[in-house]
């Protein structure tokens, strides 16, 4: 099986794209989904945020308070290591599994890794493709999807890595500029490329 990560940058298109690879059967799961389940109230990971970033992030139910959490980690560099190195590990374990539990036969299987270089687990993975648009109109949309000023959506996007290392570094790129039609073209090509592809040694 060919293990494929799917990455980009906040608002890259990411989305867009697992959702149109799954609505095509190819076997996808979202790191950022696993994610969520990592800190699910009152586990230990949930615990853990706590201790390090106060009770201020976590509600009284248990849950985190992402966006209480996320000024913290979005605007301190130690903060945010911190925060990946609860988390992280137990999403890649997790995305271990969920390979290793694919029928034997399944060609390639994609999951959606937002951080994967960030966390350097590209080699991981036989195949990287990055969702990309340009810096600018990444910024509107996050600005416009979350409700973000316009400080806040930058420093949201400083703190991955720049898009065009992630394309530069990447072995497919499907740019999300365009029309709906031109972005599906770009995945049936590059789901083309990979199933003619073989993993790497």
């Amino acid at each position: 099986m060919t293990r494929v990560a799917l990455t980009g940058g906040i608002a890259s298109g990411k989305s867009h794209v697992l959702r149109s690879l799954a609505r095509r059967g190819v076997p996808t799961i979202d790191a950022d989904g696993l994610a969520h389940g990592v800190l699910a109230p009152s586990s230990s990971a949930v615990a853990a945020v706590r201790a390090r970033f106060g009770k201020d992030v976590v509600d009284d139910e248990g849950r985190i308070d992402r966006r209480a959490l996320g000024s913290i980690v979005f605007n301190d560099p130690d903060a945010r290591r911190a925060l990946e190195e609860i988390v992280h590990p137990a999403v890649y374990e997790a995305i271990d599994r969920w390979f290793a539990s694919l029928p034997a036969n399944t060609s390639y299987a994609v999951a959606d890794i937002p951080l994967l270089y960030e966390t350097e687990h590209e080699s991981a993975f036989d195949v990287v493709v990055v969702a990309a648009c340009p810096p600018e109109e990444q910024l509107r949309r996050v600005m416009a999807r979350d409700g973000l000023s316009h400080d806040e959506a930058s420093a949201r996007i400083s703190s991955q890595w720049q898009i065009d290392e992630k394309v530069r570094r990447a072995d497919y790129v499907i740019w999300t500029t365009g029309s709906s039609e031109e972005t599906e073209r770009q995945i049936d090509a590059v789901l083309e490329a990979i199933s003619g592809r073989r993993p790497k040694l």
